[in-house]
């Protein structure tokens, strides 16, 4: 159900309190003033601490600073006459014990009135003992049908057109980004050189980076990993390329769902994260990393409005790929913090998304300790599938060495022996293999001189490979691995005292 028929029926329905948490406010206030026409042309009337009620004459500027006034001026009007009154930045006025119990003396005359109070914020902050009044609605980012309106409407004040493909093209960079964002950036171009061009798109991804970054919850990757670059992990990567196509149209046409995600476990240093990065480039997605420390705040409501938000912005920037880095860090123990439930409500609004969202919001998370994961993320319907990294074995340790040096010696590949690199380094998981590499590069340099196969060697001799001092963790992954609560990320794994499959990189 959209906004509009949502807001509709509450109307109709006589919700007497509506919160609206949005930082668009005058397109709120537009989609308001639309509803309210379409229910028998109710009035609006609009108020704000600076300036009072305005819109209509006989009551411009009253109850200028002054909140309480403002809900008595409700009061005041005949009983039968229909009204929608939107509250700019009402939430910091509820705390106040007048006008919370007004509120709620409000909110049992109006429930047989053709009056609304629509309370206008930037974020959520409700008390308790305004929650059972109070109503909480989701003002959406603009859609794809209105981004393409609006720029339609600034391309004919220049005169311009774009090609359909373009168009498109811009549309899709677009999403995610509030109307007045897409107007700012389309206005910059158009005061640049008088037009807007193809290649303005780089503006719109620009002020999208910026629009995400300011979020301080996502954080807008550019994803240059390939397939390419990943060392073994046959299995991984014949699953990743059989889902290439699967958010396209003819996905849908045939049938097919969106996939969801897929959970990554192994033991650090085994290029998890490359795999998020890699599925990003491969599937031409844009890649947003979630931090799930910076969703908890101190503020009561804040953290769960946080979670909201960066729903909200995955979806509306979809298809992409949201990459959660160590998510059992981020919800181990989620049930046991003294936080009063934030964690847990937290968590539940997140793994409740992750089994029913329709998006094309593809979830890839990784984890190094699968016992501190909580059950209901393990559970069916939340990935796709969950593959076990570990590490790598001897053929597969060849082509991660095979990989780095192609980086940083292409013409000169032929001159390390990588059969012998593989064969010394067991146990050693793809950043320590990076790492003997980026050693060995120091020993040469430091000698005026380019490294060698025996260099390599010298570097890896002196690391004491994670999987060692590691063993009780790995052994238990390894149990786990082998009971069938995961599928094999490489397809030459076999599950004895060591494991394998592995990506070239470090998490």
């Amino acid at each position: 159900m959209s906004f509009t028929e949502e807001f509709q029926l509450l109307l109709r329905a006589r919700y007497p309190i509506i919160y609206v948490p949005t930082l668009e406010e005058e397109r709120a206030e537009e989609a308001i003033a639309r509803c309210s026409e379409e229910q028998g042309n109710r009035a609006i009337y609009t108020w704000d601490f600076v300036d009072g009620y305005r819109g209509n004459p006989n009551d411009e500027g009253y109850a200028r600073r002054n909140p309480l006034q403002a809900l008595e001026f409700v009061e005041g009007l005949p009983a039968s006459a229909p009204g929608v009154f939107i509250l700019r930045d009402f939430h910091r006025f509820l705390e106040d014990l007048s006008i919370s119990r007004k509120l709620r003396n409000l909110a049992r005359n109006l429930k047989s009135q053709p009056k609304n109070l629509v309370l206008l914020t930037p974020r959520i902050e409700i008390p308790e003992d305004l929650s059972e009044s109070i109503t909480v609605m989701e003002f959406p980012l603009p859609t794809p049908p209105e981004i393409r309106a609006e720029i339609d409407r600034l391309l004919a004040g220049t005169g311009n057109s774009l090609q359909p493909r373009v168009m498109d093209e811009m549309v899709r960079s677009a999403q995610g980004l509030s109307v007045e964002r897409v107007r700012r950036v389309l206005a910059r171009a158009i005061a640049s050189h008088g037009e807007v061009r193809p290649e303005d798109v780089d503006l719109i991804l620009e002020e999208k980076r910026q629009t995400i970054r300011q979020t301080q919850i996502l954080d807008f990757y550019p994803a240059k990993e390939q397939i390419a670059d990943i060392g073994g992990l046959d299995n991984l990567k014949e699953w990743l390329l059989r889902r290439g196509g699967a958010f396209s149209e003819r996905a849908r046409q045939y049938g097919l769902p969106h996939p969801k995600g897929l959970l990554l476990v192994g033991i650090q240093g085994t290029g998890k994260s490359l795999t998020a990065k890699a599925i990003a480039h491969h599937w031409h997605l844009p890649l947003m990393r979630l931090d799930v420390g910076r969703l908890f705040s101190g503020l009561v409501g804040e953290s769960e409005a946080r979670t909201r938000q960066a729903i909200q912005i995955a979806e509306a920037v979809a298809p992409c790929v949201l990459w959660i880095d160590e998510i059992d860090k981020a919800f181990a123990g989620s049930e046991g913090r003294g936080d009063s439930g934030t964690s847990s409500r937290v968590f539940g609004t997140f793994v409740t998304w992750m089994a029913e969202k329709t998006s094309p919001v593809f979830v890839v998370a990784t984890a190094n300790n699968i016992q501190n994961l909580p059950p209901e993320l393990l559970r069916k319907g939340r990935f796709d599938d969950i593959f076990f990294v570990g590490l790598p074995n001897q053929e597969e340790r060849r082509a991660i060495f095979e990989v780095h040096l192609s980086h940083v010696r292409p013409a000169h590949l032929k001159d390390y022996d990588l059969d012998r690199l593989a064969y010394e380094t067991p146990d050693f998981s793809g950043a320590e293999i990076e790492q003997a590499v980026i050693e060995a590069m120091h020993i040469g340099f430091s000698q005026g001189r380019d490294f060698t196969t025996e260099d390599i060697l010298e570097a890896a001799s002196q690391v004491v490979p994670l999987a060692r001092t590691a063993k009780e963790q790995i052994e238990y992954l390894q149990a786990w691995a082998a009971s069938g609560k995961a599928r094999m990320a490489s397809r030459s794994s076999t599950l004895g005292s060591r494991m394998s499959g592995q990506l070239r990189s470090p998490d």
